[in-house]
């Protein structure tokens, strides 16, 4: 088995009021010098079989069409480890 993630972003130019929210309430909190922050969705895939070109096409494909918005998000696929 291998561990898969898939990080979604919105994309740099998309409004993010959660993360606006948690940058105004760090200071607040204590947690001072935070110029910005940007919240996104973390996916952990566990994979069955090797993470081969053909698995890895599968699982951007799955991002690309269920997992991300992608007129509004960016995603990252990356292999996190195998077994």
């Amino acid at each position: 088995m291998a561990r898969v993630v898939v990080d979604v972003m919105l994309k740099p130019e998309i409004l993010d009021p959660q993360g606006q929210a948690v940058q105004r309430a760090l200071p607040r909190l204590g947690f001072d010098g935070i110029a910005d922050v940007r919240q996104g969705k973390r996916f952990e895939l566990e994979v069955e079989g090797p993470v081969d070109q053909a698995a890895l096409d599968r699982i951007h494909k799955m991002a690309e069409t269920f997992l991300a918005n992608t007129v509004i998000e960016d995603f990252v696929v990356k292999v996190e480890s195998e077994s």
